[in-house]
């Protein structure tokens, strides 16, 4: 005799019993979901696109660094910031109010493994002047500076020195460098705490062979800006292997530490940069600056004299970051 049939086993079972889901709802929930999520990113790119050209704009339109009819030089070494420093004047370019030339420059220094197609191509495929410079400064550097010693500061000289014979020869009257602001800053900090000067990067110099100027177009930009638009635009990222292994750079370590500030204090870094654009040379104690031996009392008030006996007021509440907010004590 058959055993009696279970008529639930013969009924047709939910696609989910058996793992296989083809529910519209839920289908249509994930794609809803992953469409905002990518319009999300979208307007994430838009707005620091925006903010990448008006702070770029807002360093040429103060220092008055880029004007009718340059050449300017476009400093590319393959690393995030000079990507994206030629990135967005190019893109300024097409829009400004003038007219000026960019040439892409970059210095193969023959670093062992250096991938010296990586740079052409780009350039290349972006449609922009450019001009490869083959010197071996690598095995100068090398040989000069003694195994376990930091490499950068022959290594930047002799790149300039280079750089600046490369302008002539191609008729640039401007240098255009990719530090941003986080480089100035900690330039300020390791002058300060190793040099004992208060010294950093301008946005924009005479070179110091008088004969270049040399500009600083990501002046405003914070390196964050730069690597989040490095990431979004697929740069083809060049390490520097030829001082890759000094973990112990001072600058490294500024870097670090300014970071970690940004972090836990927001908006301390962009502070410190602003004071740079505001010196008190009278409250300071240069003599070079202000002449202090000869400084005597005039009997007229002066709103930015040394009130000496007041405590510093701390920064009013809408000049500090959101949420954020002054407690003064005693």
């Amino acid at each position: 005799m058959n055993a009696p049939t279970d008529t639930a086993l013969l009924q047709p079972q939910p696609a989910a019993a058996n793992g296989w889901d083809f529910d519209d709802a839920s289908d249509d929930a994930q794609a809803s979901a992953s469409n905002e999520k990518r319009l999300k990113i979208q307007r994430e790119n838009h707005k620091l696109e925006k903010r990448l050209c008006r702070e770029v704009a807002r360093a040429i339109g103060d220092y008055n660094m880029i004007e009718d009819g340059d050449k300017v030089m476009v400093c590319m070494s393959g690393g995030k910031d000079s990507y994206t420093l030629l990135d967005i004047l190019m893109k300024l370019r097409a829009r400004a109010p003038i007219k000026f030339d960019l040439v892409a420059v970059n210095l193969d220094q023959k670093q062992p493994g250096f991938p010296e197609h990586v740079l052409p191509e780009y350039l290349q495929s972006v449609g922009v002047d450019f001009h490869i410079e083959n010197q071996d400064t690598y095995s100068v550097v090398k040989r000069v500076v003694p195994e376990g010693k930091t490499t950068c500061g022959l290594c930047s000289r002799l790149r300039r020195a280079i750089l600046y014979k490369v302008a002539d020869q191609l008729g640039c009257n401007k240098v255009a460098l990719g530090h941003h602001r986080d480089d100035i800053v900690q330039t300020l900090m390791l002058n300060m705490f190793h040099g004992g000067i208060m010294k950093a990067m301008p946005p924009k110099l005479v070179s110091d062979d008088g004969k270049h100027v040399v500009i600083r177009p990501l002046a405003y930009v914070p390196e964050k800006d730069t690597e989040r638009w490095a990431q979004y635009r697929d740069f083809p990222i060049i390490p520097c292997n030829l001082c890759g292994s000094q973990e112990n750079l001072q600058r490294q370590m500024i870097g670090d530490m300014l970071r970690e500030w940004d972090r836990k204090h927001p908006g301390r870094v962009n502070n410190m940069f602003r004071a740079l654009q505001h010196v008190v040379p009278t409250h300071l104690a240069d003599p070079k600056l202000f002449d202090f031996q000869n400084a005597k009392p005039t009997g007229i008030a002066d709103e930015n004299g040394d009130k000496a006996f007041d405590h510093d007021d701390l920064p009013s509440n809408p000049s500090l970051p959101a949420g954020m907010q002054v407690v003064q004590l005693g």
